[in-house]
């Protein structure tokens, strides 16, 4: 049985991540490992009853029910054992007669991170491709840091001199814009007196000293280096379609960001208007014209939220944003304290950078009571674009905004949708396009979608599933329906089916413009079987093991045409490498020649 098999026998779940455990007696040792590294991360479900043995499970059944869940609820309530008391959800399910027991492990908060076991900050773990690892001391760092009541940004910075550290044409330009939209608002005497007034100063030892926000937003290019020894921002701009773009090549336009936030931004703005397009529209009430590109809020919106959100104690990670013709990418070092269900609702959210996003919401410049996400997929389905793709990774502790630019209902969408007989509102056709592209859709894709309530997107999926347009597969997660799959399919829609053409073809011109006769003998090797690092190097007729990793394994990997078997552990004796869709269809090009000669 594979995991995949196992999981859609276990239905009543929506997994996320998941470890299985034999435990029919005893409750294993490293079960309290994955607990620590589900708590730090994202959650997860822990199963109790399943035999792992390679690829393969084997439902065996928690023998003595009673024993197992008391040893192990117990160990989970000493401090002792385990840092934090976490709230574990907990369930009995029977599978082919015999015992399962599931253990919800909810993510831990922000305050409780890093959870850790044996009263030994050292063994604090996370998940990472479906593995326990123990964290580093950079991973610890981080979450320490994201842990500490006195938040990062509002901490004094004694070594600096409050007449020297500021770039008095910033503070000048903020206060500017506070004024005008704070009239109110007694009109501070000086710089120092308005910073002074908003706790960017704070007085220590009967003088002013900065916050590290106060340098950060307003500092001397000088100064925000000294606290701060990566960019603020890496802006690219790079004229080619995602997919056909590799890391290799050199960006079109570039510009390294290291001045204070608040300068970053406008330099930033300006950058993006050169690009941006520029149709304009008339207010039918005042007739002045609108000359804002019409992506201008979900930019405005994702540029700001990586300004104000990024962990500005990561010194070893730079934040960017990559223009591409058909996408633009926002990374930013640091994760959201928050899950995209919860980035998705109208509330306050806790943020990082608190100094840092008052700063901006003063003038205006952030979102209000956390509407920002919201904003921003408003904005792009109010373009008729496939909804911004979210990747929130608490491992790795950071935070990806994808926009593509991608029609959703396409005329070919719309025609489809009218072939099969049913009546649908905006929403639902939103939805069912959506489906037929994912194949599956839970109720965040749902609320991403139209924007609605998650009482609202329930109602809508349960709508979709009376029409027979999807099926549910567990109270939030639902699929395209069997009978709607093979219509989708008939009509020649599948994207699937055409992502893989366009990726042959994209393919066909690497193998002439880019791959290296080293690479594509490597591939060929691969085409049958995946090969450990010594089967292949014998099969190219090989001696020389640094020659192979930089002329034939690394450029293989770096374009995405071949992949580690246990990408988890890079360093495992038992490592081989498979062929990517990439490399296959790369393969399946190749002139007979080169076949004949690899």
């Amino acid at each position: 049985m594979t995991q995949e098999e196992l999981i859609a026998l276990l239905s009543a779940h929506e997994w996320s991540d998941i470890e299985f455990k034999e435990a029919q007696q005893a409750v294993p040792k490293n079960a309290y490992e994955t607990v620590a590294a589900f708590a730090n991360t994202a959650g997860g479900h822990l199963v109790f009853g399943i035999k792992k043995e390679g690829p393969a499970f084997e439902v065996v059944g928690v023998l003595d029910v009673d024993k197992v869940q008391n040893e192990f609820i117990s160990a989970l309530r000493q401090r002792d054992k385990i840092s934090q008391i976490l709230d574990v959800k907990e369930q009995l399910y029977s599978l082919k007669g015999k015992d399962l027991l599931i253990f919800y492990i909810p993510e831990a908060t922000r305050t409780e991170k890093p959870v850790y076991l044996n009263g030994d900050l050292r063994r604090a773990f996370i998940r990472k491709g479906g593995a326990d690892v123990k964290c580093s001391d950079g991973e610890l760092r981080r979450l320490l840091r994201d842990a500490d009541q006195e938040r990062y940004d509002n901490a004094p910075l004694p070594e600096f001199k409050v007449e020297t550290v500021f770039d008095e044409e910033t503070v000048s330009w903020y206060r500017q814009q506070f004024e005008r939209r704070n009239p109110e608002h007694q009109k501070a005497d000086s710089n120092l007196d308005f910073l002074y007034t908003w706790n960017f100063l704070l007085e220590d030892a009967e003088r002013l000293v900065p916050t590290r926000a106060a340098v950060l937003l307003f500092g001397t290019e000088r100064c925000v280096r000294q606290i701060l020894p990566r960019p603020v921002l890496d802006y690219q701009r790079i004229d080619t379609p995602f997919a056909q773009w590799s890391p290799e090549e050199r960006w079109h336009d570039r510009m390294i960001f290291e001045e204070n936030i608040f300068k970053t931004w406008r330099g930033l703005v300006g950058k993006y208007m050169r690009i941006a397009e520029h149709p304009f529209s008339l207010d039918p009430t005042t007739l002045r014209r609108n000359d804002d590109p019409p992506d201008y809020v979900s930019f405005r919106e994702a540029a700001i939220n990586l300004l104000i959100h990024q962990d500005y104690g990561d010194h070893t990670r730079k934040p960017a944003i990559k223009f591409f013709t058909d996408q633009t990418v926002f990374w930013n070092p640091g994760d959201a304290f928050n899950t995209a269900e919860e980035l998705l609702d109208p509330t306050e959210k806790e943020v990082r950078n608190p100094a840092i996003v008052k700063a901006f919401r003063r003038i205006g410049m952030s979102d209000q009571a956390g509407t920002g996400i919201r904003s921003i997929f408003r904005n792009w389905h109010d373009l008729g674009n496939v909804p911004p793709e979210l990747h929130n990774d608490k491992a790795k502790k950071t935070f990806e905004l994808i926009l593509r630019k991608e029609i959703l209902l396409t005329p070919e969408q719309k025609a489809f949708q009218q072939s099969i007989g049913v009546s649908l509102s905006a929403q639902e056709a939103s939805v069912l396009a959506y489906a037929t592209e994912q194949d599956r859709v839970s109720l965040t894709d749902l609320r991403a979608l139209t924007n609605c309530t998650h009482v609202q997107a329930k109602a809508l999926a349960t709508g979709l599933v009376q029409q027979v347009l999807l099926v549910e597969l567990a109270e939030s997660l639902f699929e395209l329906a069997p009978v709607m799959k093979k219509r989708f399919s008939q009509a020649g829609l599948d994207k699937s089916k055409q992502k893989q053409e366009q990726l042959t073809q994209q393919v066909t011109e690497q193998v002439t413009e880019q791959v290296t006769e080293q690479v594509k003998r490597l591939l060929l090797c691969l085409e049958k079987a995946p090969l450990g690092t010594r089967d292949i190097m014998q099969a190219l007729d090989l001696r020389h093991r640094p020659s192979f990793t930089y002329d034939y394994l690394q450029p293989g990997l770096a374009k995405g045409l071949l992949e580690m078997t246990q990408p988890a552990s890079p360093k495992s004796p038992t490592q081989k490498y498979r062929l990517t869709p990439a490399g296959q269809a790369l393969c399946k090009n190749l002139p007979e020649q080169q076949r004949m000669t690899k």
